[in-house]
């Protein structure tokens, strides 16, 4: 069964901005895909077990960014 969540990113301006954040989430483990879109500000993660928030945090922090 898969898990997916919606998280706000913030300060990504272009889609370098998003390969970023898709790279570090995509290292979670358990994660199946992630879709990121700077324009809406957002990164939607399938995962085979619920990621925790801490980890979604440190990947987008990372990455250079912030979670809302």
């Amino acid at each position: 069964m898969s898990h997916t969540s919606t998280w706000n990113v913030t300060g990504m301006t272009c889609g370098h901005c998003a390969a970023s954040v898709t790279e570090e989430i995509a290292e979670i483990p358990g994660v199946e895909s992630v879709e990121v879109s700077h324009e809406a500000g957002t990164a939607v993660v399938t995962s085979t077990e619920p990621v925790e928030r801490a980890a979604v945090e440190a990947a987008v922090v990372e990455a250079g960014y912030e979670l809302a």
